[in-house]
């Protein structure tokens, strides 16, 4: 049977959530060069890709953190996915915004949440982790009980590793960069040579340049 992260990681390079660009890479919302960029926000439009991530997240959820009791989008891009996953479970949903509103109430965490309540974080995307561990601190300072996190994808970068290690965070993908790689071979969206070129970029993906690619 096909492990549940390379049948993922299929289902989003066909509707190209993931896209593979070495010779015309992106830039980063963090300022970084990739040949490689997520647009999980587009899995909302593919019903049976929606379904699948839906009841997969929650299952991870049951699985790992027994005793949940809010389920917490870090915005933006998960707000959606964290919403249908709550409403799977039959938990209480919240969101944590980058920044507190310039308006209102300023709130950070939008949504009815109580100090105390043991919270798990859901996260469509994990690169740098940067802004999981913001989130994480925001739901901590609020009182929030953080159990976990779960993501759609996880780049498993060192770096992003060792801030979770840090932090003491569990994280759970359901899939990831070697499981991407894999699934561009077996749909041949690339070539067997191609493996070290993108393993160049996620080794130091900071000082990467389409150049980087030029392998001796």
């Amino acid at each position: 049977m096909e492990p549940l992260e390379l049948t993922l990681a299929k289902k989003l390079l066909k509707i190209n959530a993931i896209m593979l660009q070495p010779e015309r890479p992106f830039v980063w919302g963090n300022g970084w060069t990739a040949p490689i960029y997520n647009d999980n926000k587009i899995t909302l439009s593919y019903p049976e890709v929606r379904r699948f991530l839906k009841v997969e997240l929650s299952r991870l959820i049951l699985e790992n953190f027994e005793g949940a009791e809010v389920v917490a989008s870090v915005a933006m891009g998960s707000i959606a996915m964290g919403a249908l996953v709550a409403d799977t479970l039959g938990l209480p949903f919240v969101y944590v915004r980058g920044e507190a509103k310039d308006h209102g109430l300023e709130n950070v965490i939008e949504g009815n949440f109580k100090p105390g309540q043991r919270v798990v974080l859901i996260e469509d995307l994990v690169s740098t982790g940067n802004n999981a561990i913001k989130a994480l601190h925001e739901m901590q300072m609020a009182g929030g009980d953080v159990m976990g996190m779960v993501t759609m994808f996880s780049y498993e970068f060192d770096q992003a590793i060792a801030t979770f290690n840090r932090e003491g965070l569990d994280l759970i993908a359901l899939t990831n960069y070697n499981a991407m790689i894999e699934a561009a071979l077996a749909s041949d969206r690339i070539k067997e040579e191609d493996v070290s070129r993108f393993d160049i970029w996620h080794d130091d993906p900071a000082s990467w340049t389409p150049a980087s690619l030029e392998l001796d």
